[in-house]
Order: structure tokens, then C-alpha cells, then sequence
């Protein structure tokens, strides 16, 4: 499964690459980013392809997951190493990656939410509370 991901992942960056930022299929009209990530334990750069919430001039992105029990392996490597950069749009961006909590986490959640109501399906389908960063251009 996880070749599958990986290659589900791979051509999903590569249309956004082509597309100046934007995809097609499941994903016309949903907000991507591409987010650098630095393995905690392995040293490897590498890259996820994931929806976003503009914030201002912060990017929000959603450790979701699918739902699953576990939080993203980029979670903790963005964490780990919250200095990277991110591909919005056509631009490389350098940025700082915070935790939200409390009432900040809640809100940026909700409205999440609201414009993706997927997010709704994966917080039901985990006992976890699924974690909210904050990338802050640098």
C-alpha cells in the first residue's frame, strides 16, 4: 500500500507542478500545497502533496490522515524540523511550522470543516484530535 500511496502521491505533485498549483479529478477546486519535510530519525527530504486553509498570509494544513489512529509521518518530521519550505502555487516559499491549540486549533478546525466537510468524516473516524499547523511565511 504504501508504493501506492507513494505513487498516487508523485502523480498528484507532478499535475500540480504542470498546472501552476492546480489539479484536476477529486481535487478541482481544493486548496494543495506541497510541503518539504525533513525525516526526524532518517535525515531524508521529502514531500506531501495536501490540502490547505489560507490564513491570512499563513497556510494551514490538517494532520488527518484519512482518519486513521496515527498521526502523518510529516507531522512529526515537520515538528522535528519546523524550518522547510512549501509550493504554493508557482512560488517557493519558505516558512515556520507552529502547533495550534485550544480555541486557535478549534477554530482553524471548524473552518476546515466547513470548506472541506471530508475533514468532518475523518475526525468521527478517530479517537485522536487531529493536529493543526500553522506555516508561517518566514
Amino acid at each position: 500500500m504504501i508504493d501506492d500511496l507513494n505513487e498516487f502521491n508523485r502523480q498528484i505533485m507532478e499535475e500540480f507542478r504542470a498546472n501552476g498549483g492546480q489539479c484536476g479529478g477529486s481535487f478541482t477546486g481544493v486548496p494543495l500545497v506541497i510541503v518539504h519535510h525533513t525525516g526526524a530519525k532518517s535525515g531524508v527530504v521529502r514531500h506531501a502533496p495536501l490540502a490547505y486553509l489560507p490564513n491570512g498570509d499563513d497556510v494551514v494544513i490538517f494532520g488527518s490522515k484519512g482518519g486513521q489512529p496515527t498521526n502523518p509521518a510529516w507531522y512529526h518530521n515537520l515538528i522535528a524540523h519546523p524550518d522547510t519550505v512549501i509550493e504554493l502555487g508557482t512560488e517557493l516559499l519558505a516558512v515556520h511550522v507552529r502547533e495550534a491549540f485550544g480555541a486557535e486549533r478549534d477554530e482553524l478546525f471548524d473552518r476546515q470543516k466547513r470548506a472541506s466537510p471530508a475533514f468532518a468524516e475523518y475526525e468521527a473516524a478517530t479517537s485522536r484530535i487531529i493536529p493543526v499547523l500553522v506555516l508561517e511565511r518566514r
